[in-house]
């Protein structure tokens, strides 16, 4: 698992925008700014529907007046899945969304998980993190031996209270 210090992995999102399919890079997403990724096990699931996505939607403003550039929500969905997603969350530019279709990215975090016994597959562990200029600055993952879906430390809440004690 990466850890503070490591740089993001390197990869390739394909994102649908406009109608027209479009490649956006790691590079495109952090280098030369700050950026908070919450990333979540799927679209349209429970508690990332109805309290982490929207946590981090309602604390935007104030992520951003301390110091950070973007929020992306990653998930091992598809980006037709996550356009949907967001629309139906009502999702503006306040966060924007990664579709890890493949699951590159999240594996590449040592985050991909196996969710097949509740028919999901592949997916992303629920987890926090800020990155400057391509290299994590702060981790917050939850507890990978807690049974069910943990949400105790990935939340808008934590990020920004750790956020407000290191200014």
């Amino acid at each position: 698992m990466k850890k503070p210090g490591d740089n993001v992995p390197s990869c390739t999102f394909r994102v649908r925008k406009d109608g027209e399919w479009v490649d956006l890079t790691t590079d495109e997403i952090f280098k030369g700014k700050t950026v908070v990724v919450f990333a979540l096990p799927g679209a349209f699931t429970p508690t990332c529907s109805s309290t982490h996505l929207p946590g981090y939607m309602a604390r935007s403003e104030a992520l951003k007046a301390a110091g950070v550039d973007d929020i992306y929500c990653l998930s091992v969905n598809d980006s037709f899945v996550m356009n949907a997603w967001a629309k139906d969350q009502g999702v503006d530019d306040e966060v924007k969304m990664i579709p890890d279709g493949n699951g590159e990215f999240s594996d590449g975090m040592g985050l991909l998980v196996d969710k097949a016994q509740l028919g999901f597959g592949k997916r992303s562990w629920r987890y926090s993190m800020l990155v400057k200029d391509g290299v994590i600055e702060r981790m917050f993952v939850e507890d990978m031996n807690a049974p069910g879906d943990p949400f105790k430390v990935s939340d808008a809440d934590t990020m920004l209270a750790n956020l407000n004690q290191a200014a």
